[in-house]
């Protein structure tokens, strides 16, 4: 029998929060528009987006995907009827998926899990960068998911876009009992450029360059980010959730640029290092600085690359590195996360 040709669907796709990694993921998704059709059946359209600057912006047949590229809301189009809150925007734009990437709140991880969950009840798969949902509300919202038919996927919240939620989907049946690694790109930038000479301030200031740090730089330089990332990882692969104030948390801010420096020509360079360790139903986690030793491969991890190191009670070690990513990776996490939502 000849080969019958991929049926094409058409979703509707919605960006909350309209910044670096939304713009990018849309600049992505242009670019791969054949091949997500081609070979994947999926076909899109942009019928929602919605920021701060660019209030709440819907038309269900379609938004100018290049006016919304360049950010230009002079170039967006706007229907005669502005939503004025996430349920009517995306009702208004009959959202089919929604990309959630807003600022990380350490706190509660507001306003993302309440759009998520709308996303969920209107009847759309909800995809997020954002980590701040998982560590507060993963169970609530991967259960109501389950109960609407759709998705919550968050590949792009650790790690970028390395597929490290979607990798342990593949392992089925096994135990994760500890991880250790370098999560924090911003952390790691600064204590790269310290190495090289510069001072604390001026390091910070790369890495802002890099467009890498959070909104929020002390969630970066205390050790927020990479807590919530951990505790992240503890909650959805080890099953335990935890809170963020049962992390040992210690940050960068009090290193001196001599004391890295130092420790550097020593061979055991300081690295942002996060640990968990699971003992039967309890976990341990900790993130501090901690001098690794040149001949570890978190030693040679620098500037905004990753690393994470996973024991499990099959395999004694599973590592992945991830080599200086850009905002693509990040994009791409979601990228492939739409592609398993909308999979048959």
């Amino acid at each position: 029998m000849p080969n019958m040709p991929t049926p094409i669907h058409t979703y509707n796709l919605c960006f909350l929060g309209f910044g670096n990694v939304n713009r990018t993921l849309l600049q992505l998704l242009r670019d791969r528009e054949t091949e997500l059709r081609e070979r994947h059946g999926t076909a899109f359209r942009i019928t929602g987006i919605a920021s701060r600057r660019l209030g709440w912006i819907a038309n269900p047949e379609g938004i100018d995907a290049h006016g919304a590229a360049d950010a230009s809301s002079a170039r967006l189009e706007k229907s005669d009827y502005t939503p004025s809150n996430v349920q009517d925007w995306l009702k208004a734009a009959r959202a089919d998926v929604l990309f959630e990437a807003t600022s990380l709140n350490v706190e509660t991880g507001q306003p993302a899990v309440d759009h998520i969950r709308a996303a969920l009840n209107h009847g759309a798969h909800a995809i997020t960068a954002n980590k701040g949902p998982i560590v507060h509300a993963y169970r609530e919202l991967r259960d109501l998911a389950a109960a609407q038919g759709k998705r919550f996927l968050f590949e792009s919240s650790v790690m970028d876009g390395v597929p490290i939620f979607s990798f342990f989907d593949q392992l089925p049946a096994i135990h994760l009992q500890g991880f250790h690694g370098i999560l924090n790109s911003t952390t790691n930038v600064i204590l790269t450029e310290m190495e090289n000479g510069l001072t604390f301030d001026e390091s910070l200031k790369k890495a802002q360059s890099l467009g890498i740090a959070e909104t929020d730089t002390t969630h970066d330089i205390d050790g927020w980010d990479a807590a919530v990332k951990t505790a992240a990882l503890i909650t959805v692969l080890m099953d335990v959730p935890i809170k963020l104030e049962d992390i040992k948390r210690e940050g960068i801010r009090d290193l001196s640029a001599g004391a890295v420096r130092a420790a550097r020509r020593e061979g055991r360079p300081y690295k942002l290092i996060c640990r968990a360790k699971k003992e039967g139903n309890e976990v341990t986690a900790t993130v501090r600085p901690e001098q690794v030793p040149l001949t570890d491969p978190t030693g040679q991890i620098s500037g905004t690359s990753s690393y994470i190191y996973f024991e499990t009670d099959i395999f004694p070690g599973l590592a992945i590195t991830e080599e200086n990513p850009g905002l693509y990776a990040t994009a791409y996490g979601m990228l492939a996360d739409l592609v398993r939502a909308v999979k048959p």
